[in-house]
């Protein structure tokens, strides 16, 4: 679809959802609707059942951080219509305390794109048959993609052979990992890498 017709399926679309959707957008040739939290489940079944759209590949859904944002999280979705051959993209605010409702009892294949949103960023999603933590392990403390999470986690997960179980312990970095060198060793380092002082030696000796 060109950007014509793009442009005239967002007007559609929102047309026939007004308390829904909230704006839309296109960009580098995909059309981009903003929803409110509350209405997800209603935009993706008209997106879905509707026969001008048919958008009945559920493809993923994800969040965006932006922390100086009152609210701070972007959920995104995309879709995929087939019949048009063209994906559309759908994007609510929420924060920590926004619950979005699921959309898995319309598209099965959400669930544990729900479940790793809300690992990751802590995005609550009502109605989840199983909310639980998908990618982090158990008793994890925080969520990694946001961003005030701190690079190195809080904790450090090791296997202790003399007790035979899991450790938890809090993150110890030594001095030297702290220290980064970004000048690369191909524009020629002014100190001798880690294995040519054999290079060194061979090229004396000759």
């Amino acid at each position: 679809m060109d950007d014509t017709q793009l442009d005239q399926l967002g007007a559609a679309i929102a047309e026939a959802l007004p308390e829904a959707v909230t704006g839309r957008s296109l960009s580098h040739g995909m059309l981009t609707l903003e929803a409110d939290a509350a209405k997800i489940v209603d935009v993706v079944k008209f997106l879905r059942d509707d026969p001008r759209c048919r958008f009945v590949n559920f493809t993923d859904v994800t969040a965006v951080d932006y922390p100086g944002r009152p609210h701070r999280f972007e959920v995104v979705y995309h879709f995929l219509s087939p019949y048009l051959n063209t994906r559309v993209r759908i994007k609510i605010p929420a924060n920590e305390t926004t619950l979005v409702p699921s959309i898995v009892g319309e598209f099965p294949g959400a669930d544990w794109f729900e479940r790793e949103t809300f690992d990751l960023y802590g995005v609550i999603f009502t109605g989840h048959p199983d909310m639980r933590r998908i990618l982090t392990d158990y008793g994890f403390d925080g969520y990694p993609l946001r961003k005030d999470f701190p690079l190195t986690g809080f904790v450090e997960v090791r296997y202790d052979d003399q007790e035979k179980r899991v450790k938890y312990e809090p993150v110890r970095l030594n001095q030297e990992f702290r220290k980064f060198d970004f000048l690369s060793p191909w524009e020629g380092a002014d100190y001798v890498l880690p294995g040519d002082e054999k290079a060194k030696k061979s090229e004396q000796s000759s």
